[in-house]
């Protein structure tokens, strides 16, 4: 496979200073509603990368599931690795790969926990599948698909359907990543991308153009 080979040539759109929002949320959801509206696949879907008490990165995807002024949200077992990580150190990163529309979004922040009461108030909403998964999994640690099967039809078994609601796991969870830094990246032609970052500086923002 000639992986030197493959490449595309962007020139879809550009980005230019004026085209920005006054701050980096009213910017985000703009493109995201271009991303929903192109019918990209998962237009939520985001790398989220955190970094280990030995210094070690790691990267997974996630789905958004809230965006505020406060930052971005997004729910998981906080018994993970994700978890145990942002737990240590609540610094991280995510980044929206857009690619059909040739653009990326990068955060930089820290994270913090959701309250209980929004976490409860997500929960309610999920699938009941996924509810019942919630329970089921240990997320992040060794286990055979036997194992399981067997805590999902467990959880199946505890939680009937005709008792009502299926209550939230005491390790499921949800983190607010406050930004520090949101990059909007856009394809150009011959690389030359555009690069437009929101810097925070006290109780606003500053914007710069980076190199691509």
């Amino acid at each position: 496979m000639d992986l030197a080979g493959l490449r595309e040539e962007y020139g879809r759109a550009g980005l230019d200073e004026a085209d920005l929002a006054p701050d980096p949320v009213t910017m985000f959801e703009r493109w995201m509603r271009d991303a929903v509206d192109a019918g990209l696949h998962d237009p939520n879907a985001m790398v989220v990368s955190t970094v280990g008490a030995d210094s070690a990165p790691s990267s997974r995807m996630v789905l958004l599931k809230g965006v505020s002024p406060d930052g971005f949200v997004f729910y998981t077992n906080t018994g993970s690795r994700k978890g145990g990580e942002l737990a240590g150190n609540p610094r991280c990163a995510l980044l929206f790969p857009w690619h059909p529309l040739e653009r990326q979004v990068r955060v930089d922040g820290v994270a913090a926990p959701v309250s209980r009461e929004a976490v409860a108030a997500y929960f309610a909403v999920r699938p009941r599948g996924s509810q019942l998964g919630a329970h089921a999994s240990p997320q992040s640690r060794v286990a055979t698909r036997e194992q399981l099967a067997a805590a999902y039809a467990d959880a199946e078994a505890r939680w009937p359907e005709s008792d009502g609601p299926v209550p939230v796991p005491e390790e499921w969870g949800g983190y607010v990543v406050r930004p520090e830094a949101v990059e909007f990246w856009q394809g150009r032609p011959g690389r030359m991308h555009d690069r437009l970052r929101y810097r925070r500086a006290g109780d606003g923002w500053v914007t710069e153009r980076l190199a691509p």
